[in-house]
């Protein structure tokens, strides 16, 4: 685990897998940390350079003011990037994630040759829906909104299941200029138009169950880049690496082999 300190933030990440190997890049969804992708990372397959980073306000980056901007979490990304001197990378991105690795194609093509766009959009959501959830957060922390984001977030089967308290408390300790901040991010972002202008090997990957992003809202996005592809997990809601994480790794590990990335 390492940081990087760049122009305006440090951001904390790891490489695992083969130093040498074809990059592929993981950013995760509000209110989690890089952690998000450990069930997936036996499965994945060998050769593969796996970077994960906690986006500025998560997990142990830093913590600059809210509001965030798009634009801003976009930039750390590339810096990262150019500070790791990575070219050529699948970049992974869930939810708000997933938003910033529209982005970064847009912008540094160098960068990123193909996407992976999980539960995610183009637009999600309203600036007032981010708007009320601002101010719950500010009247009674994130606490306030966690039991609500579980439902969303995991299937009816999984919120029964052991593991769904680790989830919870994950979410509750990110710091809350984070959350905050990243919810004005999402508020003010809408990539329909950027987005239908990309032409690059694309996955699209939904959960059945997903309260936050919709399968259908999923694949509207997904549709917009010519040639992509679009898959479904069942019995899975907005984290399906969580849920799901052998058949989200095939998934993965399929597409790289499609596009000679393995």
């Amino acid at each position: 685990m390492r940081i990087a300190n760049l122009k305006d933030v440090s951001l904390h990440y790891r490489i695992d897998g083969d130093v040498d190997g074809a990059p592929i890049v993981f950013a995760n969804s509000l209110g989690t940390d890089m952690r998000l992708w450990d069930p997936i990372i036996p499965f994945l397959p060998k050769g593969l350079r796996i970077i994960r980073f906690d986006k500025r306000g998560h997990g142990l980056s830093s913590q600059p003011a809210a509001p965030y901007s798009m634009g801003s979490l976009i930039r750390d990304a590339e810096q990262l990037l150019d500070h790791l001197e990575v070219k050529d990378c699948v970049f992974v991105g869930l939810s708000i994630g997933g938003m910033i690795a529209q982005g970064l194609a847009v912008k540094r093509m160098d960068q990123v040759r193909a996407l992976v766009l999980s539960n995610t959009a183009a637009k999600i959501g309203t600036p007032k829906i981010w708007h009320d959830r601002m101010a719950a957060v500010r009247a009674g922390g994130i606490e306030a909104l966690a039991d609500a984001t579980m439902e969303r977030w995991f299937s009816k089967h999984f919120q029964s299941g052991p593991e769904m308290p680790l989830w919870r408390n994950m979410m509750v300790r990110q710091p809350v200029e984070g959350y905050l901040g990243c919810c004005a991010a999402i508020s003010g972002t809408d990539f329909y138009t950027p987005t239908s202008g990309l032409q690059l090997p694309t996955l699209g990957i939904a959960g059945s169950e997903d309260g936050s992003t919709p399968p259908d809202l999923v694949r509207e996005t997904v549709d917009l880049i010519p040639g992509s592809r679009f898959a479904l997990i069942r019995r899975a809601g907005h984290l399906p690496c969580v849920e799901r994480p052998r058949e989200y790794a095939e998934l993965l590990g399929d597409f790289l082999i499609e596009i000679d990335h393995i």
